[in-house]
């Protein structure tokens, strides 16, 4: 069973509904316990890095995330709950992330007659042995919204990236910690595939 992590994002039911199309058993859920009961764990996100870190502390669930990735089982964070992993952002800076991962998130630059925030389909170049991209084409296309982007410390925990004026990283994976900048419930098939590989992760496939 995969839980949901709620803390209002916009994105969580578009996320429960890809999940359920997939054969998933999935419940969404922003309460503390159910949380570290399930068998895996997601958590979207869409909105700013200091409004969503400040939810995650009224509702009590922050430490419960946390708790959850300590236990070694799968969790998967997707677009802002990527960025959540890691330190801090510069686009709230006095917000603590989660501070699983090291690393940097920054504004994507203005120029090169580039629209800020990064929305539309890009190709992603992925990391050879990813388990989350397991079975995928090389340079799939996928679905992203974001201004931010995260610069990993570590590039072993690098899966993907894109290039929109710079280079994203756009997935990381470690251990039982998955996470993309891209949105697979709103990147069709590929997506799709995607979040399958994350739930067979998570039966031990």
């Amino acid at each position: 069973m995969i839980a949901i992590i709620d803390y209002g994002a916009g994105n969580i039911q578009s996320v429960s509904k890809a999940l359920r199309h997939i054969g998933c058993d999935c419940f969404v859920t922003r309460d503390s316990e159910k949380i570290l009961t399930a068998d895996s764990a997601v958590l979207p996100g869409v909105g700013s890095f200091g409004d969503t870190v400040d939810s995650l502390n009224r509702f009590g669930i922050r430490d419960a995330a946390v708790d959850f990735i300590k236990s070694g089982k799968p969790f998967l964070g997707i677009c802002l709950g990527l960025q959540l992993l890691f330190p801090g952002s510069e686009e709230s800076p006095d917000a603590q992330g989660l501070g699983i991962f090291g690393g940097t998130i920054t504004k994507i630059p203005n120029g090169e007659g580039l629209k800020i925030p990064h929305m539309g389909w890009n190709s992603l170049d992925i990391k050879k042995g990813s388990r989350l991209f397991k079975g995928i084409e090389e340079h799939p296309y996928v679905y992203f919204v974001h201004s931010y982007y995260l610069t990993a410390q570590s590039r072993d925990i690098v899966a993907a990236q894109t290039h929109y004026g710079v280079a994203i990283d756009a997935a990381v994976e470690q251990d039982n910690v998955f996470a993309t900048q891209f949105h697979p419930e709103k990147s069709g098939d590929t997506g799709l595939r995607i979040l399958k590989n994350f739930a067979d992760i998570a039966e031990g496939r």
